[in-house]
């Protein structure tokens, strides 16, 4: 007689304990149930999420295609195409003491640099970050913005004996501002709606600067806001100070977006800015871009659960502040359908953001055999109890979900490329051409980084990919948005040397004649010695000064329309403002029923 068969492995129980003295439990009985239902909800995940080729060239060409539409016209598009009015990078000639303020996520940052010009470049640089209470991200504008200026007021207090400030002069600030704007100049601009979780009462339709000017005059604060730029327009700037061939920057951290430098002729909704570069910075926005990606129930239902249902699609798939909450989503349901963690309490999973990105970043670097920091981790954060296959299916779902988000950037990326390639004529793929990198999610996350290199690799092809660099830039929205305040305080410093001169000549210029007949007259007196005239006496600000910095400061499309749309009174065409142009400017504001008109002249950048 043949001996007992041994009794099935179902009714096997193993115990043992972890390193933290959590109990180990292998149960047989459990685990068929988790193979014949968990890997089924994986497998669909991933087919789901899956990133061939074909789906990306799609997302590349459509991102291609929003980009165009979106600058074409405002609101032809997903994608807004936001004029930054940022026309000139930092030169490296920028001298001086200028701060920064970022604001973009749940922290906010304040940065104080000393410029050295060309030479010494960064001389100094020091900053501080501050948290933001979340009762603040759903409260009232100016309590925000009360506590961001009361945070900026603290940090200029400590200001060092390496920092100097010119006498005479005042602490000018350049503000980051990650949310979209309507930039109405370069230092104003309307906020379109909150994103990256905020919901702030009171601030949506309004200046953006005047906000934290209000609150900075209510906390005694005497500092002039002279730049406001988005966190990628300043990541730009911040890189192109080292680096001219950099050409485009992303954030990839909480929230995303990216921008680029476009050519001022390949944006036809643009009338009435003029640029003297031939270029200016484009804030694409591209959180909003939702076209053929490829989403699941998941991704659904945390949209249909957010602040902001059926916006910021991109963003949601590829940013920071939303893959750990889809993985926990997947996770939840499989332990819903399947007994995945067993008998543990599911209060702490069901929780919203309860796993954040930097959780499932950290677990899907343990190598260790046992995955004893996946195992920590889940216990810790999540409050469940997990065996060895448990935990591998988990990091199976963080991997399929961060291989989607960085395949995705990755061809978002390719898409700005293709643009600039097309507008260019072949001038993008064939050289040196830098990508900027900031944000935490691409800093500390190697698996995502991987992924959206391959992708763009894939979609470029070998050769092409060898030229575009996609580089880190710790930081850089921070110092390029100090430098942009360092730029465009010195173009109103020049402004100011234009208004001494007008002072030192108005008299030889009052003149009590039609405006038409003086302009026809200094026009053909002057035109030969390479002097146009512009007759814009219809615009009226309070000073010839007041004229005169808006102007150079590029900041209003009325005066651009008036300025560049008029012809001199011949066959030739306008010549664009901005130096080393010859401009000559005529002022006519009524006074004493008279019209007094000014007249500047500036050659090569000096006031003659």
């Amino acid at each position: 007689m043949s001996a007992p068969a041994s009794p099935p492995a179902v009714r096997s129980l193993r115990i043992s304990r972890s390193p933290l003295g959590i109990p180990r439990h292998s149960v047989a009985v459990r685990c068929l149930k988790i193979v014949s239902v968990a890997p089924t909800i994986l497998t669909k995940l991933q087919k789901e999420c899956a990133t061939p080729f074909p789906v990306l060239r799609h997302v590349a060409d459509a991102m291609t295609a929003d980009m165009c539409a979106g600058l074409a016209a405002d609101g032809g598009s997903d994608l807004p195409m936001i004029l930054s009015f940022v026309d000139n990078l930092p030169t490296r000639n920028e001298k001086g003491l200028f701060y920064a303020l970022d604001l973009g996520g749940t922290n906010f940052r304040v940065l104080r640099v000393q410029l050295g010009g060309k030479d010494e470049r960064v001389v100094a640089t020091e900053f501080e970050q501050v948290s933001i209470p979340e009762e603040l991200m759903f409260g009232t504008s100016e309590e925000l913005f009360d506590f961001i200026a009361s945070g900026l007021a603290k940090f200029a207090e400590k200001e060092g004996a390496k920092y100097h400030l010119p006498h005479g002069t005042k602490r000018e600030i350049g503000f980051t501002f990650s949310f979209p704007v309507r930039q109405t100049s370069i230092d104003s601009g309307i906020l379109i709606k909150w994103t990256k979780g905020f919901a702030v009462s009171g601030t949506a339709g309004k200046d953006v600067v005047a906000c934290l000017n209000e609150a900075m005059e209510r906390q005694g604060v005497d500092v002039r806001v002279s730049a406001l730029v988005n966190d990628t327009v300043g990541t730009l700037a911040g890189a192109r100070y080292w680096d001219d061939d950099v050409m485009v920057a992303v954030i990839l951290g909480t929230g995303t977006n990216a921008c680029y430098v476009e050519c001022v002729d390949a944006i036809p909704k643009l009338q009435s800015h003029n640029s003297s570069s031939g270029r200016t910075i484009i804030n694409t926005e591209w959180g909003a871009f939702s076209n053929g990606i490829p989403l699941t129930q998941f991704d659904r239902d945390m949209d249909a659960a957010s602040i902001n249902p059926g916006e910021q699609i991109f963003e949601k798939t590829i940013a920071g502040m939303y893959l750990g909450e889809i993985v926990r989503q997947v996770l939840l349901k499989m332990a819903e359908a399947s007994d995945l963690f067993g008998e543990s309490n599911m209060e702490k999973l069901s929780t919203q953001f309860v796993l954040r990105t930097p959780h499932i970043c950290a677990m899907q670097q343990d190598n260790s055999q046992d995955l004893e920091a996946v195992e920590a981790m889940l216990y810790d954060v999540a409050g469940v109890k997990s065996n060895l296959n448990e935990r591998k299916i988990v990091l199976e779902v963080c991997d399929t979900i961060v291989k989607r988000g960085g395949r995705l950037a990755g061809a978002g990326i390719v898409g700005i490329l293709q643009k600039m390639e097309e507008d260019t004529k072949g001038q993008i793929y064939g050289k040196r051409t830098v990508v900027a990198m900031d944000g935490g999610l691409y800093e500390h996350y190697p698996q995502y980084r991987r992924y959206l290199q391959d992708a763009v690799t894939e979609l470029l092809g070998s050769e092409i990919s060898k030229n575009v660099i996609i580089e880190h830039t710790k930081d850089g929205s921070g110092i390029g948005a100090a430098l942009l305040a360092a730029s465009n305080s010195n173009v109103r410093s020049l402004a100011s040397r234009s208004f001494r001169f007008l002072r030192q000549v108005q008299v030889l210029l009052v003149m009590n004649t039609k405006a038409e007949e003086l302009v026809e007259t200094l026009h053909n007196g002057l035109r030969k010695k390479g002097i146009h005239v512009f007759h814009v006496a219809s615009l009226e600000y309070r000073t010839p000064q007041d004229f005169v910095e808006l102007l150079l400061a590029g900041v209003s499309k009325s005066i651009a329309a008036a300025v560049l749309a008029k012809q001199c009174y011949s066959n030739e065409e306008s010549p664009k403002v901005g130096f080393p142009y010859t401009v000559v400017i005529v002022y006519g504001p009524v006074i004493n029923n008279k019209k007094k008109f000014l007249f500047m002249h500036h050659d090569d950048k000096d006031v003659q």
